[in-house]
């Protein structure tokens, strides 16, 4: 029977998770309809939501036939590579290694783009601006879809994953909409680095499981997988940080 000490991990790691690739979508469709008109913003975005809905229908009865232990495998292991690659550039934003993720220039960048197609009278340009907001949409979307199936898929967690990241959309786009431009004041790299550091603890753990393995204390190994890659995670920040701060 599910719980909410087993439901709120999943919420949470898929609400944190979504909130990053929502901001960064939601950005160039705001930038789409400040410039070129919220017509062609929506229809990009629609048509990119239809996308994803045919991506999740399409994937249901595929995940339903595959056996739980083969499952759990591929889910842990997905994870682990979503979580480690975001882990390592968060380390390395932090670090000051690679610039912060900044969604003003983002945004700022997106309108220049349009305005110099507007210049230079492109045909056609609310398809030019609705392709912009569908492709940002899509290219968003597909990570949330495969995180929410990663979270939840194979523990009965699907619907619990899945409210976590509706509940981020809503956030986003009420925020968003509310103060009318990009979410720049987001903690964007903390986010990433604490999403990295759950989706790994998960994917080792799932992919144990994948494999067999029988984890103390079941799955509050979960917190102690978190712990490691959150200590490893600081401790790397701290190493990469140093021969920055010598070459100064």
């Amino acid at each position: 029977m599910m719980t909410w000490a087993t439901a709120a991990p999943a919420i949470s790691a898929t609400f944190l998770a979504s909130i990053v690739e929502v901001v960064e979508a939601f950005t160039i469709v705001l930038a789409v309809g400040t410039v070129q008109g919220w017509r062609p913003a929506l229809a990009g975005t629609a048509a990119g939501l239809g996308v994803l809905g045919l991506i999740v229908l399409a994937l249901g009865p595929v995940l339903d036939r595959v056996p739980l232990q083969s499952l759990q495998l591929v889910i842990g292991i997905l994870l682990l590579l979503f979580g480690l690659r975001w882990l390592r550039k968060a380390i390395l934003r932090a670090a000051g290694i690679i610039a912060l993720h900044d969604e003003e220039k983002v945004f700022a960048a997106e309108t220049s783009l349009l305005q110099d197609a507007a210049r230079r009278r492109i045909s056609h340009l609310d398809w030019v601006a609705g392709l912009a907001a569908f492709k940002a949409v899509v290219l968003e979307g597909v990570e949330v879809v495969f995180i929410v199936i990663a979270v939840g898929a194979g523990r009965g967690l699907l619907w619990p994953a899945a409210l976590g990241a509706l509940a981020a959309c809503l956030l986003v786009l009420v925020i968003g909409f509310a103060v009318h431009k990009p979410l720049s004041r987001v903690p964007e790299n903390t986010l990433k680095f604490g999403v990295g550091v759950m989706l790994s603890a998960f994917g080792v753990f799932w992919a144990g499981e994948g494999l067999g393995v029988q984890w103390p204390g079941h799955d509050a190994a979960i917190l102690g997988f978190a712990a490691i890659f959150l200590l490893a995670g600081l401790a790397l920040i701290s190493v990469a940080r140093r021969p920055v701060e010598v070459a100064r």
